[in-house]
Protein backbone atom coordinates (compact mmCIF):
# COMPACT_ATOMS: atom_id res chain seq x y z
CA UNK A 1 0.00 0.00 0.00
CA UNK A 2 1.22 3.49 -0.80
CA UNK A 3 2.56 5.35 2.23
CA UNK A 4 2.30 9.12 2.12
CA UNK A 5 4.57 11.65 3.82
CA UNK A 6 3.44 15.18 4.58
CA UNK A 7 5.76 17.91 3.33
CA UNK A 8 5.76 20.32 6.26
CA UNK A 9 7.21 23.18 4.22
CA UNK A 10 4.02 23.22 2.15
CA UNK A 11 1.31 21.60 4.27
CA UNK A 12 -0.07 22.76 7.63
CA UNK A 13 1.46 26.20 7.09
CA UNK A 14 -1.46 27.61 9.04
CA UNK A 15 0.76 26.79 12.06
CA UNK A 16 4.40 27.61 12.88
CA UNK A 17 6.88 25.02 11.60
CA UNK A 18 7.44 23.15 14.86
CA UNK A 19 3.70 22.86 15.47
CA UNK A 20 3.15 21.22 12.07
CA UNK A 21 4.52 17.88 13.28
CA UNK A 22 1.64 17.48 15.72
CA UNK A 23 -0.85 18.74 13.13
CA UNK A 24 0.39 16.17 10.62
CA UNK A 25 0.23 13.37 13.19
CA UNK A 26 -3.30 14.35 14.14
CA UNK A 27 -4.22 14.15 10.45
CA UNK A 28 -2.88 10.58 10.34
CA UNK A 29 0.66 11.02 8.99
CA UNK A 30 3.39 8.87 10.51
CA UNK A 31 5.88 10.13 7.88
CA UNK A 32 6.96 13.72 7.27
CA UNK A 33 9.45 15.54 5.08
CA UNK A 34 10.32 19.15 4.36
CA UNK A 35 12.38 21.37 2.09
CA UNK A 36 15.11 23.07 4.16
CA UNK A 37 14.72 22.72 7.95
CA UNK A 38 17.69 24.87 8.90
CA UNK A 39 15.73 27.75 10.42
CA UNK A 40 15.29 25.80 13.65
CA UNK A 41 17.79 23.68 15.61
CA UNK A 42 17.72 19.99 14.74
CA UNK A 43 17.34 19.22 18.44
CA UNK A 44 13.92 20.92 18.36
CA UNK A 45 12.92 18.94 15.27
CA UNK A 46 14.05 15.71 16.93
CA UNK A 47 11.98 16.60 19.99
CA UNK A 48 8.86 16.98 17.84
CA UNK A 49 9.56 13.70 16.07
CA UNK A 50 9.86 11.88 19.39
CA UNK A 51 6.77 13.59 20.77
CA UNK A 52 4.60 12.64 17.80
CA UNK A 53 6.20 9.32 16.90
CA UNK A 54 6.71 10.56 13.33
CA UNK A 55 9.64 9.73 11.02
CA UNK A 56 11.49 12.32 8.92
CA UNK A 57 11.98 10.66 5.54
CA UNK A 58 13.71 13.38 3.48
CA UNK A 59 14.78 17.00 3.25
CA UNK A 60 16.99 19.08 0.99
CA UNK A 61 20.52 20.38 1.24
CA UNK A 62 20.67 24.13 1.95
CA UNK A 63 19.17 25.95 -1.02
CA UNK A 64 21.12 29.21 -1.08
CA UNK A 65 19.33 32.54 -1.11
CA UNK A 66 15.80 31.33 -1.70
CA UNK A 67 14.36 34.80 -1.18
CA UNK A 68 16.30 35.84 -4.30
CA UNK A 69 14.98 32.94 -6.34
CA UNK A 70 17.92 30.58 -5.86
CA UNK A 71 17.06 26.89 -5.95
CA UNK A 72 20.28 25.41 -4.65
CA UNK A 73 23.91 26.29 -5.38
CA UNK A 74 25.28 22.99 -6.67
CA UNK A 75 25.93 24.26 -10.23
CA UNK A 76 27.65 27.54 -9.25
CA UNK A 77 31.47 27.46 -9.50
CA UNK A 78 31.97 30.40 -7.14
CA UNK A 79 29.82 28.81 -4.41
CA UNK A 80 31.59 25.45 -4.03
CA UNK A 81 32.79 26.16 -0.50
CA UNK A 82 29.25 27.13 0.50
CA UNK A 83 27.93 23.92 -1.04
CA UNK A 84 30.42 21.77 0.87
CA UNK A 85 29.58 23.50 4.15
CA UNK A 86 25.90 22.94 3.34
CA UNK A 87 26.48 19.20 2.94
CA UNK A 88 28.08 19.09 6.39
CA UNK A 89 25.18 21.05 7.87
CA UNK A 90 22.61 18.78 6.24
CA UNK A 91 24.40 15.68 7.53
CA UNK A 92 24.36 17.08 11.06
CA UNK A 93 20.59 17.58 10.73
CA UNK A 94 20.17 14.11 9.26
CA UNK A 95 22.08 12.61 12.16
CA UNK A 96 20.11 14.61 14.69
CA UNK A 97 16.70 13.71 13.24
CA UNK A 98 17.29 10.16 12.00
CA UNK A 99 16.67 11.16 8.38
CA UNK A 100 18.29 8.79 5.86
CA UNK A 101 17.67 10.69 2.61
CA UNK A 102 18.99 14.07 1.48
CA UNK A 103 17.96 15.84 -1.71
CA UNK A 104 20.27 18.00 -3.81
CA UNK A 105 18.69 20.83 -5.81
CA UNK A 106 20.87 21.73 -8.82
CA UNK A 107 20.50 25.50 -8.70
CA UNK A 108 20.01 27.94 -11.56
CA UNK A 109 22.66 29.03 -14.05
CA UNK A 110 23.03 32.84 -13.97
CA UNK A 111 23.66 34.92 -17.10
CA UNK A 112 27.27 34.64 -18.14
CA UNK A 113 27.84 31.11 -16.84
CA UNK A 114 28.01 28.65 -19.71
CA UNK A 115 26.31 25.28 -19.52
CA UNK A 116 29.55 23.26 -19.57
CA UNK A 117 30.97 25.08 -16.54
CA UNK A 118 27.70 24.67 -14.63
CA UNK A 119 27.50 20.98 -15.56
CA UNK A 120 31.07 20.23 -14.48
CA UNK A 121 30.59 22.06 -11.19
CA UNK A 122 27.36 20.19 -10.57
CA UNK A 123 29.07 16.89 -11.32
CA UNK A 124 31.89 17.60 -8.89
CA UNK A 125 29.56 18.79 -6.16
CA UNK A 126 27.19 15.83 -6.46
CA UNK A 127 30.20 13.49 -6.38
CA UNK A 128 31.43 15.17 -3.19
CA UNK A 129 27.99 15.10 -1.57
CA UNK A 130 27.38 11.46 -2.52
CA UNK A 131 30.72 10.47 -1.03
CA UNK A 132 30.06 12.34 2.23
CA UNK A 133 26.53 10.94 2.48
CA UNK A 134 27.78 7.40 1.92
CA UNK A 135 30.16 7.84 4.86
CA UNK A 136 27.12 8.50 7.06
CA UNK A 137 24.81 5.85 5.60
CA UNK A 138 22.60 8.50 4.02
CA UNK A 139 21.21 8.35 0.48
CA UNK A 140 21.73 11.36 -1.79
CA UNK A 141 19.10 12.09 -4.42
CA UNK A 142 19.19 14.73 -7.15
CA UNK A 143 15.95 16.48 -8.06
CA UNK A 144 15.44 18.08 -11.48
CA UNK A 145 13.68 21.46 -11.57
CA UNK A 146 11.46 22.41 -14.48
CA UNK A 147 12.42 25.40 -16.66
CA UNK A 148 9.13 27.21 -16.06
CA UNK A 149 9.61 27.53 -12.30
CA UNK A 150 13.43 27.43 -12.31
CA UNK A 151 14.74 28.89 -15.58
CA UNK A 152 18.43 28.23 -16.07
CA UNK A 153 18.49 24.97 -14.11
CA UNK A 154 21.02 22.63 -15.78
CA UNK A 155 18.81 19.65 -14.89
CA UNK A 156 15.33 20.57 -16.14
CA UNK A 157 14.18 16.98 -16.63
CA UNK A 158 14.63 13.41 -15.47
CA UNK A 159 16.50 12.54 -18.66
CA UNK A 160 19.11 15.22 -17.85
CA UNK A 161 19.41 13.92 -14.29
CA UNK A 162 19.98 10.37 -15.49
CA UNK A 163 22.71 11.63 -17.80
CA UNK A 164 24.39 13.37 -14.85
CA UNK A 165 24.24 10.16 -12.82
CA UNK A 166 25.67 8.21 -15.76
CA UNK A 167 28.55 10.70 -15.91
CA UNK A 168 28.97 10.28 -12.17
CA UNK A 169 29.32 6.51 -12.51
CA UNK A 170 31.29 6.46 -15.75
CA UNK A 171 35.01 6.03 -16.41
CA UNK A 172 37.01 8.86 -14.88
CA UNK A 173 34.14 9.91 -12.61
CA UNK A 174 35.35 12.43 -10.02
CA UNK A 175 36.46 10.62 -6.91
CA UNK A 176 34.92 7.37 -8.00
CA UNK A 177 31.75 8.76 -6.46
CA UNK A 178 29.16 6.40 -5.01
CA UNK A 179 25.94 6.26 -6.95
CA UNK A 180 23.36 8.92 -6.22
CA UNK A 181 19.70 8.61 -7.13
CA UNK A 182 16.73 10.60 -8.36
CA UNK A 183 14.04 12.41 -6.42
CA UNK A 184 11.12 12.00 -8.81
CA UNK A 185 8.85 15.01 -8.36
CA UNK A 186 5.95 14.32 -10.72
CA UNK A 187 4.97 17.99 -10.84
CA UNK A 188 8.40 19.04 -12.13
CA UNK A 189 8.50 16.12 -14.56
CA UNK A 190 5.13 17.07 -16.04
CA UNK A 191 6.07 20.74 -16.39
CA UNK A 192 9.42 19.94 -18.00
CA UNK A 193 8.83 16.84 -20.12
CA UNK A 194 5.36 15.33 -19.71
CA UNK A 195 4.75 11.60 -20.19
CA UNK A 196 5.17 11.13 -16.45
CA UNK A 197 4.49 7.40 -16.09
CA UNK A 198 6.81 6.45 -18.96
CA UNK A 199 9.58 8.58 -17.48
CA UNK A 200 8.99 7.04 -14.06
CA UNK A 201 9.34 3.54 -15.52
CA UNK A 202 12.51 4.51 -17.42
CA UNK A 203 14.15 6.01 -14.33
CA UNK A 204 12.72 3.64 -11.76
CA UNK A 205 15.97 1.83 -10.93
CA UNK A 206 17.42 5.18 -9.81
CA UNK A 207 14.34 6.60 -8.05
CA UNK A 208 14.82 6.90 -4.30
CA UNK A 209 11.89 9.14 -3.41
CA UNK A 210 8.67 10.28 -5.11
CA UNK A 211 6.83 13.56 -4.65
CA UNK A 212 3.45 14.52 -6.05
CA UNK A 213 1.51 17.70 -6.78
CA UNK A 214 -0.79 18.53 -9.64
CA UNK A 215 0.13 20.59 -12.67
CA UNK A 216 0.09 23.42 -13.54
CA UNK A 217 -0.72 25.04 -10.18
CA UNK A 218 1.23 22.70 -7.84
CA UNK A 219 -1.95 22.26 -5.81
CA UNK A 220 -3.28 18.96 -4.45
CA UNK A 221 -3.73 16.01 -6.83
CA UNK A 222 -7.09 16.23 -8.52
CA UNK A 223 -6.90 19.96 -9.23
CA UNK A 224 -5.00 19.75 -12.51
CA UNK A 225 -4.10 17.63 -15.51
CA UNK A 226 -2.39 14.59 -13.97
CA UNK A 227 -4.14 11.27 -13.33
CA UNK A 228 -2.71 10.36 -9.95
CA UNK A 229 -4.85 7.28 -9.50
CA UNK A 230 -3.10 5.85 -12.56
CA UNK A 231 0.33 7.02 -11.37
CA UNK A 232 -0.06 5.44 -7.94
CA UNK A 233 -1.15 2.20 -9.58
CA UNK A 234 2.00 2.35 -11.74
CA UNK A 235 4.14 2.83 -8.63
CA UNK A 236 2.58 -0.30 -7.15
CA UNK A 237 3.14 -2.22 -10.39
CA UNK A 238 6.81 -1.22 -10.44
CA UNK A 239 7.22 -2.32 -6.83
CA UNK A 240 7.98 1.04 -5.25
CA UNK A 241 8.27 0.60 -1.50
CA UNK A 242 9.18 4.10 -0.38
CA UNK A 243 7.07 7.02 0.74
CA UNK A 244 5.18 9.31 -1.62
CA UNK A 245 5.64 12.89 -0.53
CA UNK A 246 2.60 15.16 -0.64
CA UNK A 247 4.53 18.23 -1.78
CA UNK A 248 1.76 20.50 -2.97
CA UNK A 249 0.42 23.96 -2.17
CA UNK A 250 -2.97 23.29 -0.55
CA UNK A 251 -5.97 25.05 -2.00
CA UNK A 252 -7.73 26.57 -0.11
CA UNK A 253 -6.41 25.03 3.15
CA UNK A 254 -4.49 21.93 4.18
CA UNK A 255 -7.55 20.47 5.91
CA UNK A 256 -9.78 20.97 2.87
CA UNK A 257 -7.14 19.59 0.50
CA UNK A 258 -6.83 16.41 2.57
CA UNK A 259 -10.59 16.04 2.61
CA UNK A 260 -10.55 16.23 -1.19
CA UNK A 261 -7.76 13.64 -1.41
CA UNK A 262 -9.66 11.23 0.80
CA UNK A 263 -12.63 11.40 -1.55
CA UNK A 264 -10.89 11.66 -4.95
CA UNK A 265 -7.29 10.45 -5.15
CA UNK A 266 -8.11 7.17 -3.46
CA UNK A 267 -11.81 6.96 -4.24
CA UNK A 268 -13.30 3.43 -4.03
CA UNK A 269 -13.49 3.08 -7.82
CA UNK A 270 -9.77 3.85 -8.27
CA UNK A 271 -7.97 0.64 -9.32
CA UNK A 272 -6.12 -0.76 -6.34
CA UNK A 273 -7.46 1.86 -3.95
CA UNK A 274 -7.23 0.86 -0.27
CA UNK A 275 -10.28 0.84 1.93
CA UNK A 276 -11.06 3.61 4.42
CA UNK A 277 -9.02 2.07 7.21
CA UNK A 278 -6.05 1.72 4.89
CA UNK A 279 -6.41 5.38 3.90
CA UNK A 280 -6.12 6.36 7.53
CA UNK A 281 -2.99 4.25 7.98
CA UNK A 282 -1.52 5.80 4.83
CA UNK A 283 -2.02 9.30 6.18
CA UNK A 284 -5.07 10.10 4.08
Amino acid sequence: MTRFSANLSLLFTEAPFLERFAAAREAGFALVECQCPYGVPHEEIARQLRRTGAEMVAFALPGGRGWEGERGVACLPDRREEFCHGVDLALSYAGGTGCRTLICLPGRRPPGLDHAAAWNTLLENVAYAADRCAEHGVALLVQPLNPVDAPGCPLPGVSDTLRLLDDLDGPGAPGGAPTAGVCFDAYHVQRAEGDVTARLAAAFDRVGHVRIADSPGRHQPGTGELNYGFLLEELDRLGYGGAVGLAYRPEPTTEESLRQLRSTLLAPDTPGAPDVQDKERAGL
